[in-house]
């Protein structure tokens, strides 16, 4: 178990040398208490949601790898793994709910008919924990997707059955935001595409604006919702096309003042999502990123503190975005303690941001005007031998959560009291 009394010195000395580099790791820290990161719920029982009680996850090129044991499989279970995770986090954090998780209490409703009253035991647990909720449509694992089409489908009964899906999940998020006093962040991401080389691509593209059109003919307080649209380069069965690329989302975003969403998992493997922030904020007032890991395609690892999670927190941090970027994690492994894969995920975003607080960016900058690159490099290769551990283990023991690898044993303990007599 690590002792109080080293964690305070090696942070005492690590504020230290920070300082001589013209740092304050205090005021890093305080900034790093704001950003709240919201915890994807589907990460605890592998995209299931509570429809049925055999829910299969179908449709969009979604695919969950693994069986570990001890998934969520009710309300009730994915909530105290919520609370255990949420136990075991520094700082703050947020929920984001697909609209198939909905307390529907055994009784059977499609998506065009969810009402608040389905999730109001949600907005009564959050506000009990005293987080905020994000919110999406479920279009996917639905038989009016089968044919990979929902919101840009040619069959207009579809189209109309998805379009009144999306309207209801904005209403419903908008009552979340006004019950919790934060603003939910309702993000439409739709499977549509097509496996093979499509001639008529410009249609599908003309349906999907007219449904967004008609989805956000109504207008809610920007102080209880935020609109989001989030695009992806491909999918299994749409390898050929999306309809929803990005060129599509960051056209219509612009235009209609919504928030993009960025997902690090829904682009060429050779992209850095973090390249695209201070253009994107150029023209729209938020972004939305979902924070992912993708390795050869999108598939959805568990997020560490690696290059491209640092250049995405980097660039939020010099252009002064914290309040304009919502950051949630996207991602669903099982094959390891769901648990750990929310703890990891979690801290180590953490870890980059707080990397990048205590960056002396506008030296750096200076440096740069100056033509001195010799030093802007030396600079930002010594910040990675600086004691940036000892400050993230100060933040978790004043945050009275478990600090270093003590979060591991809490996690075997959990796995072994609840997580593994689920699995029998």
């Amino acid at each position: 178990m690590v002792e109080k009394e080293t964690v305070i010195n090696l942070y005492q000395n690590a504020k230290k040398q920070y300082a001589a580099l013209g740092i304050d790791t205090e005021d890093a820290l305080k900034k790093l208490e704001k950003i709240n990161i919201s915890l994807h719920c589907w990460q605890a029982d592998d995209v299931a949601g509570f429809e049925t009680p055999d829910a299969e996850l179908g449709g969009g090129g979604i695919q969950v790898t693994g069986n570990y044991p001890g998934k969520a499989k009710t309300i009730e279970q994915l909530r105290s793994d919520i609370e255990k995770v949420i136990n075991l986090l520094p700082g703050k954090q947020r929920i984001n709910l697909h609209a198939i998780y909905g307390d529907f209490k055994g009784e059977k409703v499609d998506r065009d008919k969810i009402e608040v009253k389905h999730f109001q035991s949600w907005i009564d647990w959050a506000k009990k924990l005293g987080i905020g909720i994000d919110f999406n449509p479920t279009c996917f694992s639905h038989p009016y997707a089968d044919d990979g089409f929902t919101l840009s489908s040619k069959n207009e009964m579809r189209r109309k059955f998805w379009v009144e899906h999306v309207k209801r999940t904005r209403k419903i998020a908008a009552e979340m935001g006004k019950q919790l006093g934060t603003p939910s962040v309702n993000n439409i991401w739709i499977p549509d595409g097509s496996k093979d080389i499509p001639v008529d691509r410009n249609t599908h593209r003309e349906i999907l604006k007219k449904s967004l059109d008609e989805i956000f003919a109504v207008e809610y307080p920007k102080e209880y919702l935020k609109d989001s649209v989030e695009s992806k380069l491909f999918g299994i069965g749409s390898e050929s096309m999306v309809v929803g690329s990005h060129e599509f989302y960051m056209g219509y975003a612009v235009k209609n003042n919504k928030l993009l969403c960025l997902d690090s998992g829904h682009f060429h493997p050779t992209e850095q999502i973090g390249d695209k922030i201070s253009s994107m904020l150029q023209f729209v007032d938020g972004l939305l990123l979902h924070v992912s890991r993708g390795v050869r395609w999108d598939s959805d690892h568990v997020v560490i503190f690696n290059d491209e999670l640092q250049l995405i927190t980097q660039e939020i941090v010099r252009c002064n975005a914290i309040d304009k970027v919502n950051v949630g994690l996207d991602y669903f492994d099982g094959s390891i303690n769901r648990i750990g894969a929310y703890v990891i995920g979690v801290r180590a975003t953490q870890l980059a941001f707080l990397f990048a607080l205590l960056e002396p960016t506008e030296k750096l900058i200076k440096f740069e005007e100056d033509g001195k690159n010799f030093e802007r490099l030396a600079f930002l290769e010594l910040l990675k031998n600086k004691p940036l551990g000892a400050v993230y283990d100060y933040y978790c023991l004043n945050n009275n959560v478990p600090v270093g690898e003590d979060y591991i044993a809490e996690i075997q303990k959990y796995e072994t009291d609840v997580l593994s007599k689920r699995a029998s």
